[in-house]
């Protein structure tokens, strides 16, 4: 990440988020460093840079949001992410996620169905210096076959389901993380591959996120 624009006010901000994020649960100390190290700040327009660092979601535009700092940082543990695992973010949004990942991983791809926000998060991300990703613009619910298999699929918008060709991405061992639900609340799923047609399923929390458009969601 690149330091501009990053003050000595933006830090203290966010290692206080992170240690709130620890009294909510949020216990990987590696993810709350991850949270405590990108500028939240620089995802959001200027006037209203005051919104960054408070516990909550936030429009960007396009009927999307900034995910709430608690809701990324409690996806990204159940992912329980190794440095060397290859990981799948379905719905870019912002790129405040995919942020958050690169800090635990380098080997992230991931897909945004919306062109519009596509275009503007690529070139944040580059400018930030976190263009490590792979971006990749399209259906997120059908994955990226010619990339797979994965380690860790995360999906950041609410599903009607299981999107199986994500299960079917996903390596012996691999760990999908999903909000599934109606459109009004979802239940953060956690999905393991045990074999080839093993699959071990947990629920977590609910969650209120933006439907998952496309084949695997709901349809556009």
């Amino acid at each position: 990440m690149s330091p501009l624009q990053d003050s000595y006010r933006h830090q203290g901000q966010r290692r206080a988020l992170a240690r709130e994020l620890r009294l909510r649960g949020i216990h990987d100390e590696r993810v709350l460093q991850a949270l405590a190290t990108v500028p939240r700040h620089l995802f959001f327009a200027p006037a209203f840079e005051a919104h960054a660092y408070q516990d909550k979601a936030f429009p960007i535009g396009e009927g999307q949001t900034i995910s709430q700092p608690y809701t990324v940082a409690y996806q990204t543990q159940l992912l329980d992410l190794q440095p060397t695992d290859r990981v799948l973010e379905v719905g870019t949004g912002s790129g405040y996620q995919c942020a958050v990942l690169l800090q635990l991983t380098p080997h992230v791809d991931s897909i945004e169905f919306n062109e519009v926000l596509f275009a503007r998060t690529r070139q944040l991300l580059a400018t930030l210096g976190a263009g490590g990703a792979g971006l990749h613009c399209g259906d997120g619910s059908v994955g990226l076959p010619d990339r797979a298999p994965f380690d860790a699929i995360l999906v950041t918008a609410g599903a009607p389901g299981l999107p199986p060709a994500l299960l079917r991405q996903l390596r012996v061992g691999g760990r999908l993380v999903i909000p599934v639900g109606d459109s009004q609340t979802q239940r953060m799923v956690r999905v393991t591959r045990e074999g080839a047609e093993a699959f071990v399923r947990e629920e977590f929390e609910e969650f209120r996120f933006v439907p998952l458009l496309g084949a695997g969601g709901w349809r556009s």
